[in-house]
């Protein structure tokens, strides 16, 4: 398995919408064990494929508390099929900004078709910190971060910071 670099928030791939997957074979699977290293080495508890530089609609996720086994999705091509109209605020951080959180607002909870490493068509209901995490790292396959959800004063803070920020250089 191999630990992937991390792109940070200038990248453009960050921005760019990911391109379905066409076919789920060993290369997929492959790197969705890539990203579940990654994400782990990280210390993070979801990655998109576009935050290792790869316009692919890939997502892993590990949600689980720290004194429970893991439980790690690998979803390919996911969409977000239904939301609640019930929200939640939880702060929010990510891999590809790392050090910058900020408090984001989004459904309750979601339903979330996909297809699993073995290309079978899958559904899940997420609820509390996973339907945070899934719509987070879905949004990263739309080009989507969590500071377009901030205030407009609250976003160009944290960007004036970020440029003057040397992890970011």
């Amino acid at each position: 398995m191999t630990v992937h670099k991390i792109v940070l928030l200038a990248d453009p791939v960050l921005r760019q919408k990911a391109a379905p997957v066409e076919q789920v074979d060993d290369e997929i699977r492959q790197l969705m064990e890539d990203m579940v290293e990654t994400m782990y080495d990280a210390v993070g508890i979801g990655l998109a494929a576009p935050q290792i530089g790869i316009s692919k609609r890939l997502i892993v996720m590990d949600c689980a508390k720290d004194d429970t086994s893991p439980e790690i999705w690998k979803m390919i091509n996911p969409e977000i099929i239904s939301r609640s109209e019930e929200t939640t605020k939880m702060e929010e951080g990510c891999l590809s900004i790392p050090g910058y959180n900020g408090d984001v607002t989004r459904p309750a909870e979601v339903e979330v078709r996909y297809m699993d490493i073995d290309g079978t068509a899958q559904q899940m209901t997420a609820t509390g910190l996973l339907a945070a995490c899934v719509q987070h790292e879905i949004d990263h396959l739309d080009g989507v971060l969590f500071i377009d959800y901030l205030s407009r004063l609250k976003r160009d803070m944290m960007l004036r910071k970020i440029a003057k920020d040397p992890a970011f250089k």
